[in-house]
């Protein structure tokens, strides 16, 4: 059945699942706090910015008018970076729109620096009671807006909301799986993003296979253990919002995270790569929370702790190494 969707972000991904659920059928609308980048893409129907040569379908509507928005869709997908989306859920609320039988659909793959928080937390806490899911797994935006194959997972604590999203996303080159961990979902794509930034610096090294399949490896074993001691199912961990989403995010050249590492190894500072890109880095952001996480939990997490030293401590990625390789002897 068609669905009415808005969905709120106007960058690469938000685009992208624009584009896949107007394919679809469904009538989707775009908000954006960019209104100027709206009216660009309302005129231009191309996003110019992250998705170079993908044709917009002329049904999709840009609205700046974010009540208008709200009160368009059934379905709301939060295509927002973790640092701006508790702003927008407040934005939302002064808005003063019923959402009562509204869908909330978290895409971003983030945790809150201040408070720790994930951002289906965010909208329980701003929003109120208000129905909330998850989707996530291994998604290269351009990949998707390419229409090449891709799997991901919904998960919903309500099958049968997980199973309505399944079917809104599902088509012949995306495919969708339904879970009832939203934890374990929503910790993958946050967690995964600085293993990314630790494998980009093994690449930026000019470290080999090796070293980039102990960074993977080691890596998941790090985001299950804090990810069963937050709640989640260890098995999350392990499918398509564990390590798929860490896999295509440690390997693919579009990744920005892996792309963060691999310049930082290069001598280039944290601060100078933020102002030289347009898109939001989240295991940037990310790195910090988690390593507070790490503490608050007591869970050991060697490789998040030399990504966050790396960051935000001037550790050099080689001494970084050798602490990491000269660690105490024991059974994997």
């Amino acid at each position: 059945m068609k669905k009415r969707i808005t969905i709120l972000g106007d960058g690469a991904w938000g685009t992208t699942l624009a584009i896949l659920l107007s394919n679809n059928g469904h009538d989707v609308l775009v908000w954006s706090v960019f209104g100027d980048h709206l009216d660009k893409l309302d005129k231009q129907r191309e996003n110019e910015k992250y998705l170079k040569g993908i044709k917009i379908p002329d049904n999709i509507i840009f609205e700046k008018d974010l009540k208008k928005a709200i009160e368009f869709g059934d379905f709301i997908i939060f295509s927002i970076p973790s640092k701006f989306f508790r702003s927008v859920c407040q934005m939302i609320k002064k808005e003063k729109v019923s959402l009562k039988k509204k869908v909330f659909i978290s895409v971003a793959k983030g945790l809150e620096q201040k408070t720790l928080k994930r951002m289906t937390e965010i909208l329980k806490e701003e929003l109120g009671n208000v129905k909330v899911c998850v989707l996530s797994g291994p998604t290269i935006a351009i990949e998707v807006a390419k229409k090449l194959p891709a799997l991901v997972v919904v998960a919903s604590r309500d099958k049968t909301t997980a199973k309505t999203i399944q079917d809104m996303f599902s088509n012949e080159y995306f495919r969708v799986y339904t879970s009832t961990d939203m934890i374990g979902v929503e910790l993958g794509g946050p967690l995964k993003n600085i293993i990314a930034v630790v494998a980009g610096i093994s690449d930026g090294l000019g470290f080999g296979s090796n070293a980039k399949a102990a960074v993977l490896s080691r890596g998941i074993v790090e985001i299950q253990r804090l990810g069963q001691k937050m709640g989640a199912k260890r098995k999350t961990f392990y499918g398509l919002a564990g390590l798929g989403d860490l896999s295509t995010t440690c390997i693919s050249p579009e990744s920005r995270n892996r792309t963060l590492g691999e310049r930082i190894a290069k001598g280039e500072k944290l601060e100078e790569i933020i102002k030289t890109t347009d898109s939001i880095i989240e295991g940037a952001t990310t790195t910090e929370a988690v390593y507070e996480l790490s503490k608050k939990y007591e869970v050991e997490m060697p490789i998040v702790e030399a990504a966050y030293n790396i960051l935000y401590k001037n550790l050099k990625p080689t001494d970084a190494l050798k602490k990491m390789m000269e660690r105490e002897r024991k059974p994997e």
